[in-house]
C-alpha cells in the first residue's frame, strides 16, 4: 500500500474509533463496504449496517449486501423504505434523491437512538462533490457524517483499499437505485420501476456487469461498458432485443457514449 493511501486509512480508522459507535447506510456498494468493513475493525459489534431494501433497490443486490455483511462479520439489519410511497419522490423532480434520503436517514437515526449509537455515516467520498446530489442537503440537515470524505479518500482510493482488504468488491460498477433510470419529470410508478428492473436483471443474467437501462417511454436507452459493446451488437445482439422487449418495451436503442455516472444530470448541469 502507498504511503498517501496508508495514511487516509489511518485517518478513517481514528475518526471511526473517536465515534465510538455508529449506524451506515449500506447499500452493497464500493463505498459502504469499505466502510463498514473498518468500521466493524475498529468499533466491533458497536458499527451496525443498515439495508434499506424497497421496490426501487433490486433483489440482487439485497443479497449481494447480506452476503457481504456475513463475509465482513459486522452487524447487519434490513429495513423497508418506502420512497415510491413519497409524492414528491414520485414526481421525479430535480431534488428527487433529497426525499429518499431524508426518509432513509430519518429512519436511521431512530434505528442508532434505539442502539445507542450516537452517529450516522453514508460512504460519501470527495469524488461525489462533482455530481448532482441534492441527498447531500438531507444528510446535513439530519446531521449524517462521511468519513470517507473526511478521511479525503477519492472513489480510486475506495478501490485500491477495498482490493488490499480482499473485499469483493473492489471492482463492482457503481450502482444506482432504479428510480435513477428516468429523466427528471418523468413520474416514477412501481409498474415502471419493475419494468427497468427486469430488462435490466435480463442484461445482468445475460453477462453484462456495467448497465443501466434508462427508461423513455416506449424505448429503453441502454448504457453498457464500452468493452461491452461488441457482445451487445454481435453475439448477443438478439438475446439483448428479446430481453429488453419482454420487459414491456417497443424500442431498444444503444447509447454510444456508453455508461457514465450521472447520466440523466447531463440536461440540467
Amino acid at each position: 500500500m502507498n504511503i498517501l493511501l496508508q495514511d487516509k486509512a489511518d485517518k478513517l480508522r481514528m475518526i471511526l474509533a473517536d465515534m465510538g459507535g455508529c449506524v451506515i447506510g449500506f447499500s452493497g456498494g464500493v463505498d459502504s463496504t469499505l466502510l463498514f468493513a473498518v468500521a466493524a475493525e475498529v468499533l466491533g459489534l458497536n458499527a451496525l449496517a443498515v439495508t434499506a431494501t424497497s421496490q426501487t433497490y433490486p433483489e440482487r443486490e439485497l443479497n449481494e449486501a447480506r452476503e457481504l455483511a456475513e463475509q465482513i462479520g459486522g452487524r447487519h439489519l434490513v429495513i423497508v423504505s418506502e420512497e415510491l410511497d413519497i409524492p414528491e419522490f414520485r414526481n421525479n423532480p430535480r431534488n428527487r434523491c433529497y426525499y429518499c434520503k431524508k426518509e432513509l436517514f430519518g429512519k436511521l437515526k431512530v434505528i442508532a437512538e434505539a442502539e445507542g449509537l450516537g452517529h450516522v455515516l453514508d460512504g460519501t467520498n470527495i469524488d461525489d462533490a462533482c455530481d448532482h446530489r441534492p441527498g447531500r442537503i438531507a444528510a446535513e440537515e439530519l446531521q449524517v457524517a462521511s468519513p470517507l470524505e473526511e478521511a479525503g479518500f477519492t472513489k480510486q482510493d475506495i478501490r485500491d483499499l477495498s482490493r488490499e482488504m480482499g473485499l469483493p468488491t473492489w471492482d463492482k460498477p457503481a450502482f444506482a437505485c432504479l428510480s435513477s433510470r428516468f429523466p427528471y419529470g418523468t413520474a416514477i410508478t412501481s409498474e415502471r420501476v419493475s419494468q427497468v428492473g427486469m430488462a435490466e436483471e435480463s442484461l445482468h443474467n445475460l453477462g453484462f456487469r456495467t448497465l443501466r437501462v434508462r427508461y423513455h417511454g416506449s424505448v429503453a436507452r441502454l448504457e453498457l461498458g464500452e468493452q461491452e459493446f461488441e457482445s451487445a451488437t454481435g453475439v448477443l445482439r438478439d438475446e439483448v432485443v428479446r430481453s429488453v422487449k419482454e420487459a414491456g418495451f417497443t424500442y431498444v436503442a444503444l447509447d454510444l457514449q456508453g455508461y457514465r455516472t450521472g447520466a440523466m444530470n447531463e440536461s440540467i448541469l
